[in-house]
């Protein structure tokens, strides 16, 4: 299967279960969830996966389910980043093996490289697989933010296709897409910079909401990119009362939370994260009710 980017890809969250294993037939479902809803592609494995806290045979066991589970019908798009170079280019060597369609690198987080020091990270691990590859630029929380002008040299390299843009700045993305050639796909990394992404010239969004609304976020996403922008409009201010909730916390707090008041997963995370605090939850289980989310036993 070749790799299409464009639309709505989820960044899916790990579920484990109350003794802190993967909950393999949570995942299952949810993948299946996903498909059902009309996901562009999926993402095992990124941050939204907690992969920091992943062993490294849990790691691929989990990419090896999403790909069994997603059979070929949408196309699956590992995380493998780092802050070891070397580690990075060997897991994508491990990925690649696993059939996977594409791999997200995010940016070097702590070492804190130079924009050369970036460029070269990237570079080498292009160069160590035939896989395409999307750069992830999440500075928040990476402390390392992949300049445009670094982007624009990357994009010349055959096989980096795209770039996860989560900076948080419209106008880096702007800069983004003004720096690289017009097939080189911009994609948000903000749900709530979807919409206006889109309006500017991306091709759609790696989502952590849509774990939750995959088909609401596939339509959205789509109807943007078909110049829809009034039902666009209308379908984003609805949904942002979400999009936001989803960050109250630090991701993937909030989501897993929503997932289990969902009854879709566990509410069960491996430390450092912790679950929600009590005003929050309450604040998600609110946004969760209003939105027709949970089951109709849980509705106050």
């Amino acid at each position: 299967m070749s790799l299409e980017i464009r639309g709505c890809g989820t960044a899916l969250v790990t579920p484990f279960r109350k003794d802190g294993s993967v909950d393999e037939a949570a995942l299952r479902k949810l993948v299946q969830f996903q498909i059902r809803e009309g996901i562009d592609f999926l993402i095992p494995c990124g941050t939204t996966g907690e992969t920091p806290t992943l062993e490294h045979g849990e790691y691929l066991g989990v990419i090896r389910l999403v790909l069994e589970e997603a059979g070929g019908k949408v196309p699956v798009v590992a995380g493998a980043g780092g802050n070891s170079t070397k580690k990075v280019c060997d897991l994508a060597s491990e990925v690649e093996e696993l059939g996977v369609q594409g791999i997200l690198s995010v940016a070097p987080y702590y070492n804190k490289p130079t924009q050369e020091g970036l460029y070269q990270h990237f570079k080498a691990i292009a160069e160590s697989t035939d896989l395409p590859v999307i750069l992830y630029n999440v500075p928040g929380r990476t402390s390392s933010n992949i300049e445009p002008a670094t982007v624009g040299r990357l994009a010349l390299i055959p096989n980096i296709i795209g770039i996860k843009e989560a900076s948080g700045s419209i106008v880096q993305q702007m800069e983004v897409l003004n720096a690289v050639p017009s097939d080189f796909r911009v994609i948000s990394g903000d749900d709530a910079f979807t919409f206006p992404l889109i309006a500017v010239g991306g091709v759609g969004v790696i989502s952590v909401v849509s774990n939750e609304i995959p088909g609401p976020m596939v339509k959205l996403a789509h109807l943007a990119l078909d110049g829809k922008y009034d039902e666009a409009r209308k379908l984003n201010a609805r949904l942002l009362p979400l999009m936001q909730i989803n960050f109250v916390e630090t991701n993937p707090i909030p989501v897993k939370a929503a997932l289990a008041m969902m009854g879709m997963i566990e509410e069960v995370y491996r430390l450092p994260m912790l679950p929600m605090r009590p005003e929050n939850r309450a604040k998600l289980e609110k946004v969760l009710a209003a939105q027709g989310l949970l089951p109709k036993s849980a509705v106050l």
